[in-house]
């Protein structure tokens, strides 16, 4: 009894693009030496897909109740996602690390979300700029700023 308007086939690439776009990114983090690598990136954006999946089943199966709004689960996404990156937030003296760590997880539930919700151009293109932040612009700080960026670090 199918009483979803997502079919089977559509959560399967929902699922399984949100995985491959997060571990894509994750790949980066993991070759820079990063302990959140191609597992936490996958898991986080795996992880929002999955939530926004269930709230759009439950909204098409609820039908009309008032009150319930697909996009607050999204939103709770977003604050969980948050406590996980101040997690990753280190202070040593003067110096902060995790920084772009705690960003990067933060983006991959955005692109978890997106593929959730079906808007694949979106997520590809994030995933994509995302690369270009974390192994481009890494370098662009480095030429800039040799001295405050230190080698392979956020």
């Amino acid at each position: 009894m199918e009483i979803f308007l997502i079919q089977n086939g559509d959560l399967i690439i929902r699922l399984a693009l949100s995985l491959l776009l997060g571990g894509i990114v994750g790949l980066e983090r993991t070759m820079s030496g990063k302990p959140a690598g191609m597992r936490t990136y996958a898991l986080v954006s795996l992880g929002s897909c999955l939530f926004v999946l269930i709230s759009e089943i439950v909204r098409q199966t609820l039908g009309g109740m008032n009150g319930f709004d697909p996009l607050r689960i999204a939103s709770q996404i977003i604050v969980g996602i948050g406590f996980i990156g101040a997690g990753s937030i280190i202070f040593q003296g003067n110096n902060v690390h995790g920084l772009t760590t705690a960003a990067g997880l933060w983006l991959a539930a955005g692109l978890g979300m997106a593929v959730g919700f079906g808007l694949y151009q979106l997520a590809l293109i994030s995933s994509l700029l995302t690369i270009f932040i974390f192994a481009v612009l890494w370098r662009v700080e480095r030429f800039i700023s040799p001295d405050t960026v230190p080698e392979k670090s956020e």
